[in-house]
């Protein structure tokens, strides 16, 4: 099978859940022995990145994927020709949009890998109300054609899957299961002892879309320390001036950003638990990561997280302040659940679990 993967989000977004899951797709399409892998995007003009990914002549920024203008170039003008000249079979876009405009090539099939509608669905982060219409607009358009001309929809969770038909109702019978991989982390964990994290502290990770609902967190949070001494200090990965401006210097609260994975390794092994209070959530990666190094979990019901999350992990209302605060305090003074069952659940999103399913998606497609 000779593979086209749209290589945007993994180049320009490396970090990113998303593109760590198209490097997770590159890594994962090499180790298939019949799969021979075409890569495609953008760079600059002298970039060594088009050492080994198909490029266009002109030069664009690594980070341009969601840059209107250059995406209808690409997409457009350049991506259907790229491919047919490359011998291209199945292409696979994995942004949530971005598969070629005009006329599909005969014998070629798409997928797209559909992460989640919440750009459609919900009140996402943008710089301006005008940036915020102008995104809703063109995502809009682009998630629909690239629903209307892919053979194949993987989506990590059967969550999202359950939103795309509801949306898309004739994307039912395209629509298959994909979840994330996790594969854990590689190496052993930094000395973290620079960041002066307290003994005892709970973690949360992800502070920018509303969705994430972390200042509701942090509410809950605030109140359940009022209320007993036993809660520990809370540790949010993400950017102080996400929260409104009356959280962001509580006593206890700390801040982290720009870590290294090993330092991140450590900061989710040391926490005594990882809270997920997100509303809607595709998938749900912090879960996946903290459970892997045995660290509990506690999450709110009502989206992928349900999916993702040990049965026995506390699940809380993401609505509900009351009943999270009471949970709070009770937690804080149990012991945390069993470690090691902690790091078994993680294993079926690792490595050998997701090219099983992975392959098993392309094999429908022969």
């Amino acid at each position: 099978m000779r593979i086209g993967l749209d290589y945007r989000p993994a180049a320009g977004y490396g970090n990113s859940g998303i593109g760590r899951q198209a490097l997770a797709l590159e890594a994962a399409l090499r180790a298939h022995p019949e799969v021979q892998l075409q890569l495609f995007g953008v760079a600059p003009e002298d970039h060594p990145l088009r050492r080994r990914v198909h490029c266009p002549r002109w030069g664009a920024p690594l980070q341009s994927v969601h840059r209107l203008p250059g995406r209808l170039r690409f997409e457009g003008g350049f991506l259907p020709g790229a491919l047919r000249e490359a011998g291209v079979e199945i292409h696979i876009c994995n942004f949530n949009m971005g598969l070629p405009l005009g006329a599909k090539p005969h014998g070629m099939r798409y997928v797209l890998q559909l992460h989640d509608l919440f750009q459609l669905t919900h009140i996402n982060h943008h710089g301006s109300r005008l940036k915020e219409k102008v995104y809703r607009t063109s995502d809009q358009l682009s998630i629909g054609h690239s629903i209307k001309v892919a053979d194949r929809i993987w989506t990590p969770s059967q969550y999202t899957a359950d939103e795309v038909v509801k949306r898309f109702p004739g994307a039912k019978d395209k629509v298959r299961v994909l979840p994330n991989l996790v594969s854990g982390f590689v190496g052993e964990p930094a000395d973290i002892s620079e960041l002066n994290l307290p003994a005892r502290y709970w973690l949360a990770v992800g502070t920018r879309e509303p969705r994430k609902n972390i200042p509701w967190l942090v509410g809950a949070w605030q109140a359940a320390r009022q209320r007993s001494q036993q809660v520990p200090e809370l540790v949010l990965v993400g950017t102080r001036e996400h929260l409104p401006e009356p959280l962001q210097s509580l006593a206890g609260l700390h801040f982290l950003s720009d870590l290294t994975d090993a330092q991140l390794h450590a900061v989710y092994q040391h926490a005594e638990r990882l809270w997920q209070p997100s509303y809607a959530e595709g998938f749900g990666l912090p879960v996946i990561e903290a459970l892997s190094v045995g660290t509990s979990v506690a999450v709110a019901s009502g989206s992928a997280l349900d999916e993702i999350t040990p049965a026995q992990s506390p699940r809380f209302s993401p609505t509900d302040t009351q009943a999270l605060t009471g949970l709070m305090v009770s937690l804080a003074s149990q012991a945390p659940e069993d470690p090691q069952q902690m790091k078994t659940w993680a294993g079926r999103y690792a490595d050998e679990a997701y090219r099983e399913r992975l392959y098993a998606l392309l094999e429908e497609l022969r």
